[in-house]
């Protein structure tokens, strides 16, 4: 998993830990982003300013099946051909600005995107899924098997704060997820 610290990867590390039976690897380089994503549940942590695939043979997984790029997937891609397995799969979230995947052919690796809101903007046939989906995570929460990634909180809901909240968002190194809330008096 790239950029486990994150808002999407923080919670991702959760699911994935409690709801399959991988092995959950996922990057973060500085010590309170290592130990963030150990807390959320990853086997493994390694460091994204080193190279990855020397990282992953370093803890034992010189290949991998799965990976969800969140983040950087255009400076990563060169390396997946190396260290997803054949008929591996690769999900992505971000936003490349080019995507040559011509070289994951010869090891049939799928690509897929997500895109939470794809459901209800295009009114898919499984519209519906979305609140199946959105009540398991509910369930996961309550039951304590999955746990909040609020890591700040600012208020009030006003152009400063919000501006600000973008600002910290931009810098690419929040963890966890910023909640902006509270309207002024």
């Amino acid at each position: 998993m790239i950029n486990g610290s994150g808002g999407v990867g923080s919670i991702l590390v959760q699911l994935a830990r409690q709801l399959t039976g991988l092995t959950v690897i996922a990057t973060a380089s500085r010590p309170d982003r290592v130990e963030w994503v150990k807390k959320m549940g990853a086997h493994h942590v390694v460091d994204y300013t080193r190279p990855l695939d020397e990282e992953l043979v370093r803890i034992g997984f010189p290949r991998v099946d799965y990976v969800a790029s969140l983040t950087a997937t255009d400076h990563y891609l060169p390396l997946f051909p190396k260290i997803v397995s054949a008929q591996g799969h690769i999900a992505l979230i971000d936003d490349p600005k080019s995507l040559d995947i011509v070289p994951l052919k010869r090891k049939a690796i799928s690509v897929s995107w997500e895109f939470m809101f794809t459901r209800s903007m295009f009114q898919t046939d499984d519209m519906g899924e979305q609140r199946v989906l959105l009540n398991a995570v509910s369930r996961l929460v309550e039951e304590g098997r999955i746990a909040s990634t609020v890591t700040r909180r600012l208020s009030p809901i006003d152009a400063a704060t919000l501006k600000e909240a973008h600002r910290i968002v931009e810098t690419g190194s929040s963890m966890g997820k910023l909640v902006v809330e509270g309207f002024p008096a």
